[in-house]
């Protein structure tokens, strides 16, 4: 993958203390416009994971672009994305105990915001009885991370009686599914749609209605898009890409004909030449996440750059054959893994046309305070 370097350069950029987060949202407009794209630009069929945007600034850049529905996994991105006015968010993960309370809480506080929640169990269903959030049922979808049995039609139907008006659907995350669209892929992906869909037509027999179902991470929305059964039925279908309105170097290469780009870079200095063929730049893994692998980033411009494995502050990088950057050098970066490496960040600034037109707090960055609760 090649990205102009021209592109990305910031002016004065010696001026910066590094590593730096860097959000472009000219290109951040562009990759969400050509994800409506492909839902027939459709906003009502994207329910869009924050986790990755993490900033209130980009969440509302998405609301601007017809975006009403969401989905998180902190009540700090849940919180984030309430205080952004968004009509209906999903807290796709299963929360109890005082994480529930909060959710609760913070539902009070947004009456506007239509919240709701995930359960696999009548214990989970329980929860929420009387409180007013909305209620989806998390489908095992072959993952093995959460969700009830697939082949469980009855159970699922039987919780969904026992949730009564509050049932709002099904939630079926098919995050395994990460090849390119391929044929093998198109039939894997449409047996589990195949099943999901038995789900509803089990659920609508009993006389149960379901409002939405949700489905496909950034690697499987095109099956999502494609597969038919989801279309015409009395359910509104979503997917729910997250990575793409910043995009890494993983999701540009699962989707590589989608029109993206990548909105987000580290910015980081070169503080070494510890081989004559090796420099070391300032972003170890507490700036530029490591969770999926090495390299963990590509280097704009220098595509014969390899990064090595890297240790807390600092990243070694292969440079043979090529003439060494100066030391106080900066490098841009595109992470292999966008949504973790935003989370290492307390600000990012947004750069335009190659100038600093705001800084903004990355505003769903970790989780809340434990004691945030008011009851505590």
């Amino acid at each position: 993958m090649k990205w102009l370097l021209d592109s990305y350069r910031v002016n004065n950029a010696e001026q910066l203390i590094t590593p730096a987060l860097l959000i472009y949202p000219k290109i951040v407009d562009n990759n969400i416009r050509a994800t409506l794209a492909m839902l027939g630009n459709n906003p009502d069929r994207w329910r869009p994971h924050i986790k990755t945007a993490k900033l209130g600034a980009i969440v509302r850049r998405m609301i601007d672009q017809g975006i009403r529905n969401f989905k998180c996994s902190t009540t700090l991105e849940l919180l984030t994305a309430c205080q952004v006015n968004a009509s209906d968010v999903l807290v796709a993960f299963a929360v109890t105990g005082a994480n529930a309370r909060r959710v609760v809480e913070i539902a009070g506080a947004y009456p506007k915001t239509r919240i709701s929640v995930l359960v696999e169990s009548s214990a989970q269903a329980a929860l929420w009885r009387g409180t007013g959030i909305g209620v989806f049922i998390d489908v095992n979808s072959g993952m093995n991370r959460t969700g009830m049995d697939q082949t469980h039609a009855e159970a699922i139907t039987a919780l969904a009686s026992e949730i009564g008006p509050a049932f709002r659907g099904l939630h079926w995350y098919d995050g395994h599914i990460k090849a390119p669209h391929a044929a093998e892929q198109d039939q894997r992906a449409y047996a589990g749609y195949d099943r999901l869909m038995g789900i509803v037509a089990a659920l609508e027999t009993a006389g149960i209605g379901v409002g939405e179902v949700i489905t496909s991470g950034t690697p499987a929305t095109p099956y999502g898009v494609s597969y038919s059964g989801f279309t015409g039925g009395k359910f509104i279908h979503r997917v729910s890409p997250g990575t793409v309105v910043y995009n890494d170097t993983s999701s540009l290469q699962q989707l590589p004909d989608a029109g993206y780009a990548p909105a987000v870079v580290v910015l980081a200095t070169v503080i070494s030449h510890p081989l004559p063929q090796q420099i070391t730049c300032d972003a170890g893994h507490k700036s530029v996440s490591v969770d999926s692998g090495v390299p963990n980033c590509a280097v704009i411009g220098h595509a014969g750059f390899n990064p090595l494995k890297p240790s807390e502050e600092h990243l070694p990088i292969e440079a043979a054959g090529t003439t060494l950057p100066a030391i106080g050098e900066k490098l841009y970066l595109i992470p292999r893994h966008v949504c973790p490496t935003v989370n290492n960040f307390d600000q990012a600034l947004m750069i335009v046309d190659g100038e600093i037109v705001s800084t903004e707090p990355v505003t769903a960055r970790g989780h809340e305070n434990p004691l945030t609760l008011t009851a505590v």
